[in-house]
């Protein structure tokens, strides 16, 4: 099914449910095989609960709300269903652990935790220690023999669910913790004492009241319905909505429920809190990895307020929990066949595994672990295509930095959270990082927090770079942006962030908003100034060997875009199979020719404009023998000209201000009469809308001499290099056709030049006349434009433009509020809208071909590189996408799994 910009999702337009409907399922209850297969219904975390207790492993008991429940819950109306099988799932758990929500003298806590089918870490709410109430706080405080757990359980409930369930601000809550704090003059939170907590407690209930009107609830009963509500309601956040914008996950997918008994890792020093990892996410290596807190809850770890302790040191402290929890790990990676993200709790002294997924990893660790486990026999070299997201090699192509030379100042060194190299400008919220962005004031962003949030997500799409003073490898920050493939460094405990201030303090300096620093995500590092960056050889062996896997796989070719020699070789070191657009226009723009080609637009008579021409020729001639002979024998795709004109020359209010400064100053100047004249003109050759005026195919026929010009350079060049031993294959494109007679009228201007080049140099060379298919009447059209044309290439930018009437310049005027609207699902220019403009590529294609069926088809859009686009054309039966060069190991990447999905009829990895 092709899925368009604003076409509704099946699930969106799914029916309501029939009264059939199971909502609530008991972890391990379900089907004979378990519930592991299950993500739809359950979620991810939900199906491994179940998975797990089905194993037999040590996992709190407890039930999954599926999603159909909240789907129901964001049509406006939840089946009274839901609540029934809710009370008796909560019944059936009171019965097993002897224990009632919190009443009683051991009062039964839960927590309630989101969970998706696809993994999105810290976009949706969690409320622990759910049930707790003024009565059930002292119970637990007797109970336990512990009073500070107790209390300190009770402040978070009501922190959480304030926060989540009241929308109470965290700010005034911490406001509150913060200032005990300072009046008790203690430095840690766990070294709060138990009268410093009940007078927090007593200050939370007061501001809930502030806030709300109401008391804080009292009933467990109705705290956890809110909850449940309040996870529903986290689906729709302003994080998790771009958070899944970005992945691209279904908006209309829902959360599941999990409500699990508690279990406590802040009891004491025999108890403690941990996430870890099967494998290195970072570096893919096959190393225990993850990080851990004595006396401590699980948000402690993930939040960044406590820097925690490697995993490996567990080992010293409580050497047994240890290696149980190595065992099962391993055990769980073996069954899932993929890198787990685990987290657990030792209670005293006993481990409870709290959840497992398979584990977000950077690129770099993605390769590695896909080669490693084809090594160890896990999973075949068809399954280890679909261990890495497209965009993900992109992490082998991040620029380092550049020290030989430089004196380099370390100001700190935090944790390589996520690997790269990143300089920029520092911003303190991630408001400003858009709005810096966005404007255009900073060309590069890195977002500076004590820790980041979830609600930060925005900010951190748009910077370069992420430094965090607290916060560990499994921060919000570390996975965020291993996920998005940027440079992170976190927990970089010398720096302070003074938010409010909009400062940074280290080493005595004190760095404000604008200023630069540079950091470096594979080692830690915090560095003064603005070092330059190298960018990375895509020599990896990893990567070889994984791309040697890939390319066989596939049937469609990549080729680049490219407009100068230096571009074609970064492009043949990335795989690139030929070039797929070279812009010539870019070539008149450097400095040696922009005088002549301006002398050639000025001209008012063909003969001052072939004269001028005359001085372009070898210009061009040369910069095609570069592409030719660093392509070798690939095909190299040459567009004529393209854009309007006026885009040569000066804009028409620059001219004005120095005619006037000039009549001012130097009356009498010379240059006066040579402006006048350049104004003349310029206003001449304005239009009201240029992107569909004088331009493409239109130049070269109202002005047939810039086609011949371009075809002879070509051609000339083409000839020379085959002279010299080499094996050319030009393709000549013309743009902006819209008809069979625009494709005729240029066809043969190229072709009559070619045969005089040839006469006249004795020798000849294979090539090609094409368009470039940019608007729907070309599309339209397509099949006797095929006529003319040997090859079509869609040029999906304008054609976007042109099938929305949306302007890609003017587009960000409104595209925020239609992504948050869910009127538009993507970006139309990020991402090829195949419910619309798609259909036209089908269309022309079928018609291409139903008169030429050897055509050779591509596109050579943005769209060449995005990896739904890639598959989509596969699926077109175009012969090739092309793109940017930095954007040819995700297309390679894309192609192979799309045509294995085609072959096994569905993908063959995990997401």
């Amino acid at each position: 099914m092709t899925q368009g910009v604003l076409e509704q999702t099946p699930a969106e337009t799914a029916g309501t449910t029939t009264t059939e409907t199971k909502y609530v399922y008991f972890f391990g209850d379900g089907h004979a095989d378990g519930n592991g297969k299950m993500k739809d219904e359950l979620g991810g975390k939900g199906a491994g609960l179940a998975e797990m207790t089905n194993a037999g492993l040590p996992v709190p008991p407890g039930f999954t709300i599926q999603t159909e429940a909240c789907r129901e819950y964001m049509r406006g109306k939840l089946s009274p269903q839901i609540d029934k099988e809710m009370k008796a799932a909560l019944a059936r758990l009171e019965v097993l652990q002897g224990q009632k929500l919190g009443a009683g003298e051991n009062p039964l806590l839960v927590s309630v935790r989101s969970g998706a089918k696809f993994s999105m870490p810290g976009m949706m709410d969690t409320i622990l220690n759910l049930g707790l109430n003024d009565e059930a706080v002292e119970a637990l405080a007797k109970r336990s023999n512990n009073p500070r757990f107790a209390y300190d359980s009770y402040r978070r409930l009501i922190q959480m669910f304030g926060d989540v369930v009241l929308d109470i601000p965290k700010k005034k809550f911490e406001h509150i913790f913060d200032g005990v704090k300072a009046k008790k003059k203690v430095r840690f939170d766990y070294e709060l004492q138990p009268d410093a907590l009940q007078e927090i407690i007593d200050e939370y209930k007061k501001l809930v009241k502030k806030e709300t009107g109401k008391d804080f609830p009292q009933d467990p009963m109705e705290q956890l319905a809110e909850a449940r509500d309040a996870v529903f309601r986290s689906w729709q956040n302003e994080r998790a909505k771009t958070y899944r914008r970005i992945n691209r996950i279904d908006d209309w997918l829902g959360t599941a429920v999990n409500v699990q008994a508690m279990v406590f890792g802040n009891l004491g020093e025999s108890s403690g809190t941990g996430v870890g990892f099967t494998r290195n996410p970072a570096t893919g290596e096959h190393k225990f990895f993850g990080e851990y807190l004595m006396n401590a809850q699980g948000e402690d770890v993930v939040s960044g307020v406590r820097t925690p302790l490697s995993i490996s040191e567990l080992d010293k402290a409580m050497p047994r929990v240890y290696e149980q929890l190595k065992d099962i790990t391993r055990r769980m990676e073996k069954h899932y066949r993929d890198m787990q993200d685990f987290e657990f709790t030792i209670q005293d002294g006993k481990l409870y595994m709290l959840q497992t997924r398979n584990g977000k990893r950077t690129g770099l660790a993605a390769v590695r672990v896909a080669i490693d486990m084809v090594k160890e026999g896990l999973i075949t070299q068809d399954e280890a295509i679909f261990r890495v997201e497209p965009n993900q090699l992109y992490d082998f192509l991040v620029p380092r930095l550049v020290e030989k030379g430089e004196k380099i100042e370390v100001l700190a060194t935090g944790l390589p959270a996520s690997p790269g190299a990143a300089v920029g400008q520092i911003v303190f919220t991630a408001e400003d990082a858009v709005k810096y962005h966005n404007n255009g004031t900073y060309k590069s962003v890195i977002l500076v927090r004590g820790e980041t949030t979830p609600e930060d997500i925005a900010g951190m799409e748009v910077a370069d770079g992420i430094l965090t003073s607290r916060g560990g490898m499994t921060s919000h920050a570390a996975v965020v942006t291993r996920g998005m493939g940027k440079c992170c460094v976190a927990g970089a405990g010398d720096c302070t962030v003074d938010e409010a201030k909009k400062e940074l303090r280290v080493k005595g300096h004190t760095y404000k908003q604008g200023d630069y620093i540079s950091l470096d995500g594979t080692t830690g590092r915090v560095i003064a100034g603005k070092l330059k960056t190298l960018e990375a050889q895509p020599d990896d062996p990893d990567l070889v060997t994984f791309m040697s896997w890939v390319d066989p796989v596939r049937r469609l070719r990549i080729r680049a875009n490219a407009d100068i020699p230096r571009d074609a070789k970064n492009a043949r070191a990335f795989g690139a199979e030929g070039i797929g657009l070279c812009r010539t226009e870019h070539m008149f723009f450097a400095e040696d020719r922009i005088e002549h080609m301006r002398a050639m637009i000025l001209a008012d008579n063909e003969k001052d404009r072939r004269a001028a021409l005359k001085r372009l020729l070898p210009m061009q001639r040369a910069d095609f023998i570069g592409l030719f002979k660093a392509m070798e024998e690939l095909p190299v795709t040459i567009r004529t000209i393209d854009p309007p004109l006026h885009e040569f020359l000066p804009k028409r209010e620059d001219l004005m201000v120095q005619i006037a400064r000039l009549e001012e100053t130097k009356p009498r100047s010379p240059k006066l009469k040579e402006l006048r004249t350049l104004l003349a003109r310029v206003e001449e050759l304005h239009e009201q809308n240029p992107m569909l005026g004088l331009r493409g195919c239109r130049l070269g026929i109202t002005f047939p001499e810039i086609t011949e010009m371009q075809a002879r350079a070509i051609l000339e060049a083409a000839v020379a290099v085959k002279l010299k031993g080499g094996n050319p294959h030009p393709e000549i494109m013309i743009p902006l056709v819209g008809g069979i007679e625009e494709m005729r009228n240029q066809a043969a201007i190229v072709r009559r030049v070619a045969d005089e080049v040839f006469k006249e140099k004795g020798a000849k060379v294979d090539y090609m006349v094409g368009t470039m298919i940019e608007l729907p009447r070309a599309a339209l059209t397509a099949g006797q434009i095929a006529e003319e044309a040997e090859f079509f290439s869609f040029g999906t930018n304008d054609l976007t433009q042109t099938t929305f009437g949306i302007s890609r310049d003017d587009i960000n005027n409104f595209l925020p509020a239609y992504l948050k609207q869910g009127i538009f699902k993507f970006d139309p220019f990020a991402t090829l809208d195949q419910a619309g403009v798609g259909q036209l590529v089908k269309m022309a294609t079928d018609r291409g071909r139903s008169t030429r069926p050897n055509l050779k088809v591509g596109i050579c859009g943005e769209h060449g590189g995005d990896p739904e686009s890639v598959k989509f054309c596969h699926k077109t039966g175009l012969n090739y996408v092309s793109c940017s060069p930095f954007r040819l190991l995700t297309a390679r990447l894309a192609a192979a799994q799309a045509a294995l999905e085609e072959t096994h009829g569905g993908s063959t990895g995990s997401k």
